[in-house]
């Protein structure tokens, strides 16, 4: 009888669950005319404001004139003078950092809400993340993704304004193995690191591919002790998973528990706040991708029917597309907003030596060189927009979104600072995020240099 009544109630929690999911999402309750400027990742090795760049300031006051201004930090904010630790082993590709100065230089850039989810939150360590969130906060920057466990990283954080509550709610899909936040085990503490959102790629191939690596996989040693079933569907095979499909595409599987806890992040936030930001790093399935992965999209929704009023990503240092989901903008990515990685001033030797670079005698400004020109070689990882959102009447009323130039062709001293586009080349990247868009069905109208989406 237990096991019974145990059944049915599951059963009737997952019924509710997902009358949750797929009723009306709540309405923003922002005062009228709420803008909020979002923009993508802020890998900053400087502080700006002071620096004397003229052309930078037109992109700061994009950001100031706005009621709110969100992007994500993505390097650590430490001393590395002074800062008594090591960077850690394992870390997302480079020991980005800047110093602590940044943290108030992005509020003066009219920055109050930050995510700090990502795959480079722990380069320097747990030491480091803590370091970077103490700087956040003594600048008075709202940002969530990260916290001394599990439910920490994953909370809703936010904002007062005269325009209401602004609730982020932050997690990363791009991640290496030692930064992922826990829960309590038992009596021990929780593990303090990012949330993260767990997922599984499986590569689908068709009948003649499939039967081609099962092959393959019954001439291994371990054959013997794992044989496969006859009708199975999907095996690993030299730790890729495989399964079969209609056509080789990539399918990505969001882990259940991850996605469980986030989206509940996501509604208790709204319950509290009159506008929610939902935020996630996503490189997948690579920075070479434009379209999105395929989870990506299924997120997206969950997380807008969950309450969130605007989903945000970035990570794949390029622009994406743009989604209208109910009524709610979707940005699959905005690229960068800074990208100073040609003046990182501590670059490990473990990265030279993958370039095939002798640390001994090699800069970290040679070895960022040889980095971006076989990574971000082109001018597209250098370009992007400020998407400013407009809400009249709790409803989105239009996106306006300025491109932006990075300065791939600047010299490394001045390059990965955003100045606005000139008219040729923000057309250009307008016309590029048109056709980004069109599998989403949004429409961009091009006025001057300016983007404009209305729904």
């Amino acid at each position: 009888m237990l096991g019974k009544l145990t059944a049915t109630t599951l059963l009737l929690a997952a019924g509710l669950i997902a009358q949750q999911m797929t009723a009306k999402p709540a309405p923003a309750t922002a005062a009228k005319g709420f803008t909020l400027a979002a923009v993508g990742d802020l890998i900053q090795a400087h502080p700006q404001m002071a620096a004397g760049d003229t052309a930078f300031l037109p992109v700061a006051q994009l950001v100031q004139g706005a009621d709110v201004g969100f992007g994500n930090l993505e390097n650590s904010l430490l001393d590395w003078h002074t800062f008594p630790y090591a960077p850690a082993a394992e870390n997302g590709g480079d020991e980005l950092n800047g110093p602590p100065s940044i943290a108030p230089d992005l509020k003066k850039m009219g920055f109050e809400m930050l995510a700090h989810a990502n795959n480079h939150d722990t380069d320097w360590g747990l030491a480091g993340m803590e370091a970077t969130d103490k700087a956040l906060d003594t600048a008075g920057l709202v940002h969530a993704g990260t916290g001394r466990n599990l439910a920490a990283a994953q909370a809703p954080r936010y904002l007062e304004t005269h325009w209401g509550r602004i609730a982020v709610v932050a997690t990363t899909s791009s991640f290496e193995p030692m930064e992922a936040a826990g829960a309590p085990l038992g009596e021990a503490l929780g593990r303090p690191g990012v949330s993260t959102l767990r997922t599984t790629l499986y590569h689908l191939v068709n009948q003649p591919q499939f039967d081609a690596l099962r092959q393959i996989y019954d001439t291994q040693p371990e054959r013997p002790a794992h044989p496969l079933p006859a009708n199975i569907k999907d095996f690993t095979l030299f730790g890729v998973h495989y399964r079969l499909g209609p056509a080789p595409a990539l399918h990505y599987m969001m882990n259940p528990n991850d996605l469980s806890e986030i989206l509940k992040g996501v509604r208790e936030g709204k319950e509290d706040a009159n506008f929610e930001i939902f935020y996630i790093h996503c490189h997948q399935p690579g920075n070479w991708s434009d379209p999105p992965p395929d989870f990506l999209r299924t997120l997206a929704h969950s997380a807008i029917d969950a309450g969130a009023d605007e989903f945000v990503a970035s990570g794949p240092h390029r622009l994406r597309g743009i989604e209208i989901y109910r009524g709610k903008p979707i940005f699959y990515s905005l690229g960068n907003f800074f990208f100073e990685i040609d003046d990182q001033e501590v670059t490990a030797d473990t990265w030279m030596e993958r370039t095939h670079l002798a640390p001994a005698t090699t800069t970290n400004q040679e070895y960022e060189a040889v980095h971006l020109a076989r990574s971000f070689r082109g001018e597209v990882w250098y370009q992007s927009v400020v998407a400013i959102t407009q809400c009249e009447h709790g409803r989105l009323s239009e996106i306006r979104l300025y491109p932006i130039d990075l300065g791939y062709h600047r010299s490394p001293a001045d390059r990965g600072v955003p100045h606005l586009a000139p008219p040729a080349e923000a057309r250009v990247i307008l016309e590029r995020l048109q056709k980004l868009s069109q599998p989403f069905d949004t429409q961009i109208e091009i006025q001057g240099s300016v983007g404009i989406i209305r729904p």
